[in-house]
């Protein structure tokens, strides 16, 4: 597949290709293929090593599976390998989360995502196994989320904007400590482009300025392709406005600061996130002037929360907004 998408087209000398895997299916066959392919990185959705979390989330893999499909990925030749863990679950507990990190710990990946849990079942039906009433509440999710970060720190691991942790030396800690540090729809980067192209069923793209969704089912998505059409169902473009923002959340995401600018900049749309940001700005998370928004050490820990503060789509859409996500 993808000496066909590279058909015709000039592969960059520092081109990274990566994958994401089941540790419950993925095999040295797999490894073995994507690797021959020019695969260098692999993500595993690990979330969390307890049974009982593992069982109701319907996410069942051993620690024995990961363990062999992280040792096999490494001889096999992949240098960078990425765990994404998550805090809030159903049923997750401060000593089961502790007990997963230990063990995670142990298998030392090179990068761990360790993100919050957002329920939201009418969009994912398997969410509808359990409730809210099988959810931690507000403050043993934050908890979790303290404890997890903490421990993490304490295994070597470098805190990278939000959510995203890596170990010394990695191409996304030397990004953020270069000012280089970039994000889109999948994560960090270190590297910037305005470009992000989607491929497969609900995927993604992303012009700089316009969004664009493929189609949700695999027998509409290759209908389309087979047709010759692009498997687009819906899209935004962005807005002067939009895209104003969009700068200024990227800056303060990836380098925890951001100026103004020019007058244009500060128009109304910025003067309402400055009103929103008084709050913050009251707790010391940020410091706030007509220049420009710094983030201080206290507010690290809260870059979403500042964020929200200026994403003006949301606050418009406020009601249906705060169901889909929690900030922590």
């Amino acid at each position: 597949m993808i000496n066909g998408i590279l058909a015709g087209a000039i592969k960059h000398p520092q081109a990274e290709f990566g994958f994401e895997g089941h540790p419950a299916n993925t095999t040295v066959e797999h490894l073995k293929t994507l690797h021959k392919l020019g695969f260098t990185r692999l993500s595993l959705g690990i979330q969390d090593f307890d049974p009982k979390v593992q069982h109701i989330i319907n996410r069942e893999q051993s620690y024995a599976q990961v363990f062999t499909i992280t040792e096999q990925a490494r001889q096999i030749g992949y240098t960078s390998i990425n765990y994404d863990l998550i805090y809030g679950l159903p049923l997750q507990t401060l000593d089961g989360l502790i007990n997963t990190m230990n063990q995670v710990a142990g298998l030392k990946p090179d990068r761990i995502a360790f993100y919050s849990y957002a329920h939201v079942p009418w969009i994912k039906p398997g969410q509808r196994k359990f409730t809210e009433a099988d959810l931690p509440d507000p403050e043993l999710k934050g908890k979790l989320h303290q404890i997890g970060r903490s421990l993490l720190k304490g295994y070597g691991y470098r805190e990278i904007g939000m959510d995203h942790f890596a170990l010394p030396g990695d191409t996304l800690l030397l990004a953020q400590q270069q000012g280089k540090l970039h994000r889109n729809f999948m994560g960090y980067t270190n590297q910037h482009t305005q470009l992000l192209i989607g491929l497969g069923v609900s995927s993604i793209s992303d012009s700089w300025y316009a969004f664009a969704q493929n189609v949700k089912t695999v027998e509409e998505y290759l209908k389309l392709i087979e047709a010759g059409q692009l498997p687009v169902f819906k899209g935004h473009v962005l807005s002067p406005e939009d895209l104003v923002l969009r700068k200024h959340i990227l800056n303060i995401m990836c380098k925890g600061k951001t100026a103004w600018g020019t007058n244009f900049e500060l128009s109304d749309v910025v003067l309402d996130c400055m009103i929103r940001l008084k709050p913050i700005v009251e707790d010391g998370l940020v410091e706030l002037d007509n220049a420009g928004l710094i983030v201080t050490p206290t507010g690290v820990n809260y870059l979403r929360n500042i964020c929200m503060a200026l994403d003006a789509r949301l606050w418009a859409d406020k009601p249906t907004s705060q169901l889909f996500s929690m900030a922590i």
